[in-house]
């Protein structure tokens, strides 16, 4: 079965392949960002289900959707729209258009609508087995496949559908402690569609006032759709809460130096959270690589952090754009730049320092640096 979805937010885009995907694993899924390409992409491939935004740069995705009829009189059309005007639903009403998502919409409404709309699966869908070794799959990985998981306690919460949260506020606390949820917002905060200043955004507030409160949970909400969305098994689970324990830590470290330098501590907070990214990043592919049934032993998953996360760290900075600023900020606690001479990444290096118990002198010298001797 395919699906094509025609939408110039690559956030949402993505999205919405998620919950294409949670509903009909077996999917695949075509993301266009142009109409043009989109109809060429239906000509070469016709697919199951379509779905368009109305409004895009380069034209309406209404000319999608006359192509597709023009071919297909059965074929399932969803339009995304901001439009709720009478006017306008009639304007398309001879595309036969099977269902309206309304902007900004909510995951579990469109979870509701895809399920009656998609067409079943042709048949389960197993992944192909392989016994290639897991670190020769950690080197060949896309960039695209790289994520990290998310806190269990907050992954229950989104799948929890006898009580989905429909604002931030009634998630509490967990999604703002999550180092996948600081990524993928601040990401998505710091793309073109979003940040139309150029400033760069570099910690969750800001993140959540760019996107707005509506596109932020869907975002979230989005992260527990993915395959092994949280670590379940019990040894990568107690590995992740090591690491994100530690993370903690020093996020309650740079906020205590922050406020005795009187610096705003914010953007300290969310390089302190993504400090261990790399590492989350190979224990997800250690749980996707044992969800398809390959073995993995917990000294091949050691080997695999030892050898691999300062890649994967290094890789998801680059395609998720992070600000320089933060990548900085992060790289500060393993060691600051030559020559460099300010206090927020002497503010990391030191709180890292500390916490790991480093030589005494090197405290002391980076005390002098941040003016706290």
């Amino acid at each position: 079965m395919r699906v094509l979805i025609l939408e110039d937010d690559p956030w949402i885009a993505d999205l919405l392949k998620q919950i294409v995907l949670s509903l009909r694993p077996g999917a695949r899924v075509d993301c266009q960002v142009r109409v043009a390409d989109a109809i060429s992409a239906w000509q070469r491939e016709p697919a199951q289900l379509v779905i368009a935004d109305w409004n895009l740069p380069d034209g309406s995705g209404t000319l999608l959707l006359q192509a597709v009829r023009s071919q297909d009189r059965d074929v399932a059309l969803v339009m995304i729209t901001a439009r709720a005007d009478r006017n306008s639903v009639l304007e398309v009403r001879p595309l036969g258009i099977n269902a309206f998502i309304s902007k900004p919409f909510q995951v579990p409404k469109v979870l509701d609508c895809l399920r009656s709309l998609l067409p079943e699966d042709d048949g389960p869908h197993v992944a192909a087995a392989n016994d290639e070794d897991f670190l020769h799959h950690l080197g060949a990985l896309p960039d695209e496949e790289i994520d990290l998981p998310l806190r269990d306690e907050l992954f229950q919460q989104l799948r929890d559908t006898t009580a989905a949260p429909s604002t931030l506020e009634q998630l509490g606390e967990h999604w703002q402690q999550d180092p996948a949820v600081q990524a993928r917002l601040i990401a998505a905060a710091n793309s073109s569609l979003y940040n139309s200043t150029g400033q760069p955004c570099v910690s969750l507030p800001d993140a959540v006032r760019r996107l707005g409160s509506a596109t932020a949970l869907n975002l979230i909400q989005g992260l527990a759709l993915r395959p092994a969305a949280s670590l379940q098994d019990a040894d990568l689970r107690t590995l992740g809460q090591n690491l994100l324990q530690a993370q903690l830590y020093l996020q309650h470290r740079v906020d205590a130096l922050a406020k005795a330098c009187q610096l705003d501590p914010t953007p300290l907070h969310s390089a302190a959270l993504l400090q261990r990214m790399g590492e989350l990043a190979v224990l997800q592919q250690a749980q996707i690589w044992r969800n398809r049934g390959l073995p993995l032993s917990e000294e091949q998953v050691q080997q695999a952090l030892r050898q691999y996360s300062g890649e994967l760290a290094s890789r998801l900075k680059a395609d998720w754009r992070l600000p320089i600023g933060l990548r900085e900020l992060i790289g500060a606690c393993y060691g600051l730049a030559p020559g460099n001479t300010r206090r927020e990444p002497i503010l990391m290096r030191l709180a890292s320092a500390e916490l790991q118990s480093a030589d005494s002198q090197e405290v002391q010298r980076l005390r002098r640096l941040a003016g706290l001797s």
